[in-house]
């Protein structure tokens, strides 16, 4: 999900984010433009996250929505993925946390994090995310196995890096860049140093 549209669904636990205004709202969730803000109002009313209610309806939402304390979850950041040549280092060093409301996460627990560096992978589709530099990769820890089409964190020599996963006609590996800009592909010979330390489960999009 757009972290935009995160924080609308956020504001309207306390806020009735469709009659309030574009610019208020704006001003809630810190976005500049109404346009931006109204784009995503509509696509959350699309997916049927956001519905209009009554004033009965909405008296009672924001009751309950009340009484709902959200749960944060630290998580570590280990440095950087690279998204072009694997070139940025997996010494698996906190550099940071990023403090993620539960809701917005798919898994809770095996989980951290990377921040993208390059744009060999600003075409790929993670849940309906594509990947730009500066941007958040969480990544689950605990799967090990990758499946043709997975978007994994491979380590090369050493080195970070986030590819499609595929197998080549003679069942190699092959890892694939999904970019604006033709990459040529990774192929892994049985002499490399390569292992799969997790999968890409989603995307925090950074704030510009």
């Amino acid at each position: 999900m757009h972290l935009t549209q995160a924080k609308i669904l956020e504001a309207a636990k306390t806020h009735d984010v469709l009659t309030i205004g574009l610019r208020p709202l704006g001003k809630i969730i810190g976005e500049k433009s109404p346009q931006v803000v109204k784009h995503h109002l509509m696509q959350l009313q699309k997916k049927g996250l956001l519905v209009s209610l009554t004033g009965e309806e909405m008296l009672q939402s924001l009751k309950y929505s009340a009484k709902q304390q959200p749960s944060f979850i630290k998580i570590p950041i280990l440095g950087n993925a690279n998204c072009g040549e694997a070139t940025y280092l997996a010494d698996e060093r906190v550099e940071g946390y990023i403090t993620i409301s539960e809701t917005l996460l798919e898994k809770t627990h095996d989980i951290f994090a990377l921040i993208a560096m390059g744009d060999s992978m600003n075409k790929a589709d993670i849940g309906g995310d594509n990947i730009e530099e500066g941007d958040y990769i969480i990544i689950d820890a605990s799967y090990r196995v990758p499946r043709p089409g997975d978007y994994v964190l491979s380590i090369i020599e050493g080195c970070a890096n986030i590819k499609k996963f595929s197998r080549t006609k003679d069942d190699n590996v092959a890892l694939l860049s999904e970019s604006s800009v033709k990459y040529a592909p990774i192929y892994i010979s049985e002499v490399d140093q390569f292992l799969i330390n997790g999968k890409a489960l989603q995307i925090i999009k950074a704030i510009n």
